[in-house]
């Protein structure tokens, strides 16, 4: 289908998409007297497939600013005034992916788009202007153009280099300083791509704020900020609590450390985790050694869904406070000086997960990651890595008893799925010592060992609802793929069609479905017209395909959409492919409508030179003739067969007609065709 997503490795496939993209872009502009470069159109699509979530038809107003204000001026360098045109051109394609139906819905409405436009064209000219917001590509590229080099000439690049490097051409070395330092730091835009999650459903509004309120830390903080009272709580010259204070504290929220024998309250670890979470949160702070309430706090304590939210956030700030440290040559955690970045991958892999996962998997995986952050020693003895191993696994836990307490995850025991360790088994690759990190999800001897835990009971883990929005809050906000069902329900039908299609499996795109018809009327036929008006054949295949699974009585309304003079092609393409149909069922017409079918979701899936190259291997000499049928065959899709009389027919017609063969003369004659010229003597 025309695809609006590709992996990173699909570059084949995106650049098909993109050339048709852009091409259509480019006509249906012509035709509604809109300006739109095809460059900056190629641009817009590059930097939507170079981002978190490769979404090519999803903008809002922070994808708008990106491209306009950080992805140009960091990556493109082209003449002044192409580059002049950008935001006119992201508007018209903006516009064109909203009228052809491509537009995802999850992101900004026209109207959002076209005001967010607006904006950065303002900011645009001093964003261009900018020399530090470049890349060092686009530094020297836009360099070289600015000295009247052809960047595709590569005589004058080399020259340009020597000219460099002699001096004869003068560049601000300052700024080139500048953008070396931001390539280190890794400043501008974030193009790494990250994993599409599977959809999640999540309970009404009501029952999380419910959920939020029962929260044993919710509870907790409140109550330790009503305890710090209105006059504050003196503190050590150390800054910590008065142990007797700690201990009636510890009574008054239940840690169950008031009678534990210490010297400083900082040994009762359950009170100073909820101290430090309470100064994350921003309840309370230290004043002129008190601690004393936060007054702007005031309204987050009044609602305990924002405190919540507000603590679920600060939980990512508290790994020295979490991973208690031990004593003796492992003297500190090994989680804690990447723990901020280390949670969110935790979490963002429980994410969606439909069964609880085994603690242990995400304790082998975090610990292959904490050893990135830390060089140990290769030599260093089996006993000791052990150690450190298992005090990495004891943080996890604990940091999981932490968010349990919260009310963002549960926790349980029991045998794992399968699923978590489907995927460990060496099948038909051999024996474990015979495999590469290359052939299994984690290195061998880490398979090997976590085969042996997931067979037994264990300790699992997974997000309750509260944690489940809070990681796709945190997922949307860092630009990611995080679909909720029951968000499409204000769609259009072709939006609706068009995102399940590409991004749900077939049991959420059914339940996604159903509440959109439950939203409007109940009536398959706007879903259907959608379909028929979708200017994409293959992507309309894919839009019927959808609805057809996702229906109790899809396959009965696909059959009887055989003769629709719009979609009948597709279904009669579907029925073969099936073998519902045999090529001997069909008419004539049938036929000639099916060879027009697949030749234009040749075009559209490979291009011009595609199509020409199956027709010169399949038809030979006659594909001229053969392309002509198809013109003259009726099928529905008007601007694919103009574009296959314009990008194929016509310039195989005037090849053949500049390769026509001119009749020679035989041998021994004098240039008359019959042959029958004067003889010449032997």
């Amino acid at each position: 289908m025309v695809r609006t997503h590709f992996d990173p490795e699909e570059a084949e496939e995106f650049e098909a998409a993109k050339d048709l993209l852009v091409r259509r872009c480019l006509a249906w502009a012509g035709e509604h007297g809109m300006r739109a470069d095809e460059a900056m159109l190629t641009a817009a699509l590059d930097a939507r497939h170079r981002s978190r979530d490769g979404r090519l038809a999803h903008w809002d107003a922070r994808q708008v600013r990106r491209f306009l204000l950080e992805w140009i001026p960091r990556h493109l360098a082209a003449e002044r005034e192409v580059l002049a045109t950008a935001p006119e051109s992201l508007l018209t394609l903006l516009r064109y992916l909203a009228a052809s139906g491509l537009r995802d819905p999850r992101g900004a409405s026209p109207a959002e788009l076209e005001a967010a436009v607006a904006e950065a064209a303002a900011e645009y000219p001093a964003a261009l202007a900018d020399p530090v917001r470049q890349g060092t590509g686009k530094f020297w590229a836009q360099t070289a153009l600015d000295n009247g080099i052809v960047l595709d000439d590569e005589r004058a690049v080399a020259r340009f280099q020597r000219d460099i490097d002699t001096g004869r051409i003068h560049f601000d070395a300052e700024v080139l300083d500048k953008l070396l330092d931001a390539e280190l730091t890794d400043a501008g835009p974030d193009d790494e791509r990250a994993f599409s999650q599977r959809p999640v459903a999540l309970p009404p509004a009501a029952e999380l704020a419910a959920e939020a309120a029962r929260s044993e830390v919710v509870r907790q903080l409140a109550a330790l900020t009503g305890w710090v009272g209105t006059d504050g709580q003196p503190l050590t010259k150390t800054g910590n609590l008065r142990l007797a204070d700690a201990r009636e504290l510890a009574a008054l929220l239940g840690t169950g450390e008031q009678g534990l024998r210490a010297r400083s309250s900082a040994e009762l670890p359950r009170v100073s985790l909820l101290l430090a979470w309470a100064k994350k949160t921003g309840l309370v702070r230290v004043r002129k050694g008190r601690l004393v309430r936060v007054a702007k706090a005031a309204p987050v304590l009044r609602d305990p869904e924002a405190l919540w939210r507000h603590a679920f956030e600060a939980t990512f700030e508290l790994g020295a406070a979490i991973c208690t440290p031990t004593f003796g040559w492992a003297p500190y955690s090994m989680l804690v000086p990447a723990f901020d970045m280390l949670l969110p991958d935790v979490l963002n892999t429980m994410y969606s997960m439909p069964t609880p996962v085994p603690v242990a998997r995400l304790q082998e995986t975090v610990w292959l990651t904490c050893q990135e952050y830390f060089l140990l020693d290769p030599e260093e003895d089996g006993l000791r890595q052990d150690v450190w191993r298992r005090k990495v696994e004891n943080d996890l836990l604990a940091v999981f008893d932490v968010l349990s307490g919260l009310g963002a995850v549960e926790l349980s025991h029991g045998v794992p799925d399968e699923l978590y360790s489907s995927d460990l088994r060496p099948g038909a690759f051999g024996k474990f010592d015979e495999l590469t990190e290359d052939d299994l999800p984690l290195p061998p001897e880490v398979c090997a060992r976590l085969l042996q835990r997931l067979a037994e009971p264990g300790p699992l883990v997974r997000l309750t609802p509260l944690g489940t929005r809070a990681v796709r809050e945190r997922m949307l906000t860092d630009g990611r793929d995080a679909p909720l069902i029951g968000e499409l329900t204000d769609a259009t039908a072709g939006e609706l069609l068009g995102v399940l299609a590409q991004h749900y499996p077939r049991e959420t795109a059914a339940v996604e479905l159903e509440g959109w018809l439950a939203a409007h009327g109940g009536d398959v036929e706007p879903l259907l017209d959608a379909i028929r008006a979708c200017p994409f054949r293959t992507r309309a295949a894919a839009m019927l395909s959808t609805l057809v699974e996702a229906l109790p009585d899809g396959q009965s309304m696909r059959a009887g959409l055989r003769r629709d003079p719009v979609l009948g092609t597709v279904v009669l393409t579907t029925l073969l492919e099936k073998e519902e149909l045999r090529p001997e069922d069909l008419t004539d017409d049938e036929h000639a409508l099916l060879l027009a079918e697949g030749l234009i979701f040749l075009l559209e899936l490979g291009g011009p030179e595609a199509v020409m190259e199956q027709l010169r291997e399949s038809a030979g000499r006659d594909a001229p003739e053969l392309v002509a049928a198809v013109l003259d065959s009726g099928h529905p899709a008007r601007v694919a067969l103009e574009e296959l009389r314009a990008l194929v027919y016509e310039p195989m017609v005037t090849r053949s007609d500049r390769l026509r063969l001119v009749p020679s003369p035989r041998p021994g004659s004098r240039g008359r065709p019959s042959g029958r010229g004067k003889k010449r003597r032997h």
